[in-house]
């Protein structure tokens, strides 16, 4: 997951909005997100070569998605794989904070990454390359890339200007706008670029919400959207190295718990 906006009982009727794009290496096995077969609670997708997610949701009302830090003056030395701390989650019964405090006190043993995870009742976030402790989050609306939580990176901005204003009661319409949204290929001014030790023209690339290139892309837009019922949505269209739409998978789902609205 490289870029995600969340909305977080912003809205009466719809506690939990998340939209996001997972760029990665085309050549990377994945399953695309579906209801688990170890666990048919949890709907999230699959990194085949390291067997953890970037992003899923479970009927128990658990949340969680995960984005790389991106400095490549820092060595990547973790050992463990940072899309387990998705799935841990989403499998286990801590609370968001306990969760939390827990993977904060071995963060030294993944490279840098940023997590955030919640459930009926509390949201929190985490990044190794940040603050030393978790934070729990308010109400609010949230952007991540590949820095820190709300970091004003010009694809964060862009998608964060965009979805701000989107009307929530449109959800329960369509979510075809939102995948629009989502791929929105504009490049940041060279001004604006982040540094984080890429090449300019990779920076340039990078810096679009949506990325196509033959090696390295936008690979799926995914959509989760719970209302206050505790009826929820998870769709996800998968892209092939050209930026082509070549699936769209649509699964609904209803909580056992209903999150907090």
């Amino acid at each position: 997951m490289c870029l995600a906006y969340i909305a977080y009982r912003t809205h009466p009727d719809w506690p939990l909005f998340i939209a996001a794009n997972r760029d990665e290496f085309h050549a990377r096995p994945t399953q695309a997100a579906a209801p688990w077969e170890s666990n048919s609670d949890i709907i999230a997708g699959i990194d085949l070569q390291a067997k953890g997610t970037w992003l899923g949701v479970s009927t128990q009302g658990r949340f969680a998605l995960l984005t790389n830090y991106r400095d490549l003056s820092e060595p990547e030395t973790g050992s463990r794989s940072r899309g387990f701390l998705v799935s841990d989650f989403l499998r286990g019964e801590q609370t968001p904070a306990a969760y939390m405090q827990e993977v904060a006190e071995q963060a030294d043993t993944y490279s840098g990454f940023n997590l955030l995870a919640g459930d009926a009742t509390s949201f929190c976030y985490f990044g190794n390359r940040g603050e030393p402790q978790p934070q729990e989050l308010e109400p609010g609306r949230y952007v991540l890339s590949n820095h820190l939580l709300n970091s004003p990176w010009p694809k964060a901005e862009r998608l964060r200007r965009r979805l701000g204003t989107y009307p929530n009661a449109d959800l329960e319409v369509s979510l075809t706008p939102i995948f629009e949204i989502l791929k929105d290929n504009g490049q940041a001014p060279d001004p604006e670029l982040p540094k984080t030790g890429l090449s300019l023209e990779r920076e340039r690339l990078l810096s679009s919400p949506f990325i196509i290139s033959p090696d390295y892309g936008t690979r799926s837009s995914s959509v989760i959207a719970i209302h206050r019922s505790g009826w929820g949505q998870f769709d996800e269209i998968t892209y092939n190295p050209e930026g082509i739409a070549t699936e769209w998978h649509s699964w609904p789902f209803q909580l056992k718990q209903a999150l907090k609205a």
